[in-house]
């Protein structure tokens, strides 16, 4: 276990793991706002994206009640994230993180914020992270509430950032700050 607290649980993904994110990220409702309903992963695709190397990124499941229920990564920013996003001190360490919830029942509950409550503590206080981040659509207003609930406020504008539903969309960078 990465964390937990005494409804949530992070671990790290094994490898049986791999049929409930496919399970989930072939989900339209799902994928509306986490990849797109447009790019539906089976099997293989999961095991590519989400199994293969990664340097330093952490890939768990969340557990709420014992129950699987959704996905988190996090991540040091490599530099060239850092350059787009306009962290220009190396010594700084700086977070990333990425999450949903792959379980459409236990969305709207107030877990989304538990979770990025429970990363960031995490983060702060067991990788020693200055700042988090996100990158979240502009136009997924339930997940910057969410964040913004944690703490986190937006930085700027990222135009057409990110790939979508067959469109670049546009992106906020927010980050938590431990200041």
């Amino acid at each position: 276990m990465i964390v937990n607290n005494e409804r949530l649980a992070i671990r790290e993904l094994i490898a049986e793991d791999k049929f409930l994110m496919a399970k989930w990220l072939s989900d339209p409702e799902v994928l509306q706002f986490y990849e797109g309903r447009d790019r539906p992963l089976d099997l293989a695709q999961v095991e590519e994206d989400f199994y293969g190397e990664a340097e330093e990124e952490t890939r768990c499941l969340i557990l709420y009640e014992e129950q699987p229920i959704g996905y988190v990564q996090f991540y040091p920013v490599g530099e060239e994230e850092r350059r787009i996003y306009g962290y220009m001190d190396p010594s700084e360490i700086l977070f990333g993180m990425d999450q949903f919830i792959g379980e459409p029942t236990y969305w709207n509950k107030g877990i989304g914020t538990q979770l990025v409550e429970l990363i960031v503590t995490y983060l702060l206080n067991e990788k020693n992270a200055d700042r988090i981040v996100m990158d979240p659509q502009t136009w997924n207003e339930r997940a910057v509430r969410c964040y913004e609930k944690c703490g986190f406020k937006k930085v700027k504008l990222l135009p057409k950032h990110e790939w979508h539903e067959g469109e670049y969309r546009d992106c906020w960078l927010i980050e938590y700050s431990k200041e």
